[in-house]
């Protein structure tokens, strides 16, 4: 457990990050109408949308500057001092391109690009798909060297569809070749199993457990979500290639 002064010292950073936060939501609640017309009334003020928000702000704001009013006090200026000399040296550097911190880096590019990219254009076997064939090797090897090379494939993957959807290509394929975006990402996967596979042949013990994933993988998602589908009647985020295809199979619509 930290030690009550580099709670403070963490305490000065995070204090500064939550005002500017709060400052944030205030400029953006500032773009809301603070009155207007609506069938010939003129709303006042004090019914705005934008009033709700600009406290939220505010009160952030003020709870971020008592935080990092309370660090600053606590551990002094020299302490603080030496916590920026430190984020500004080499020590800091080897620190952000240390393994642990690589970790923390493929985990949350992971989950973003899970929730933020593939959940809302990609059918959803194939994204969840696509994370697990991705997540399980690069942490069930448990090799540093391996997790790095593939943490820079999946980002090599990741901006070919960030710039795919980015500039609108998927639009204009769509109307050319069906499930194009789902086609693209079938193409990833099977690259980037590939590539793991490449990884871990010469080593038995990883071979071994390159197979057990790609069987949870691949097996996880056709077995849970199908169920949800087609017995639970939950319709899927998004509906692609694949769920077409188990539609055409379930329904024998051939």
């Amino acid at each position: 457990m930290m030690d009550k002064e580099k709670l403070r010292k963490a305490d000065f950073f995070s204090g500064i990050i939550i005002l500017i936060f709060g400052a944030w939501i205030v400029g953006q609640a500032f773009k809301m109408p603070m009155k207007d017309s609506w069938g010939g009334v003129q709303n006042v003020w004090f019914v705005s949308p934008a009033l709700f928000p600009l406290l939220v702000g505010f009160v952030i704001i003020i709870l971020g500057a008592i935080l990092t009013r309370t660090a600053w006090k606590t551990v002094g200026r020299e302490e603080i001092g030496k916590v920026i000399r430190w984020l500004l040296s080499k020590r800091n550097v080897e620190f952000l391109v240390s393994a642990p911190t690589f970790r923390y880096y493929a985990i949350v590019t992971l989950f973003l690009s899970f929730v933020y990219l593939n959940i809302p254009r990609i059918d959803f076997f194939l994204g969840s798909v696509l994370f697990l064939s991705v997540f399980i090797p690069m942490f069930y090897f448990d090799d540093d060297g391996i997790l790095k090379k593939l943490f820079f494939f999946y980002l090599a993957g990741l901006a070919v569809l960030i710039i795919y959807f980015g500039a609108k290509i998927d639009a204009l394929l769509d109307n050319m070749v069906p499930y194009a975006a789902d086609i693209l990402t079938l193409f990833f996967i099977l690259s980037y199993c590939v590539y793991a596979w490449v990884l871990a042949r010469t080593n038995p013990v990883l071979r071994k457990k390159y197979k057990t994933g790609m069987i949870i993988a691949f097996g996880a998602p056709f077995i849970v979500l199908p169920i949800f589908k087609y017995f639970l009647l939950v319709p899927m985020p998004t509906e692609g290639l694949v769920t077409a295809f188990l539609d055409k199979v379930w329904y024998m619509d051939f």
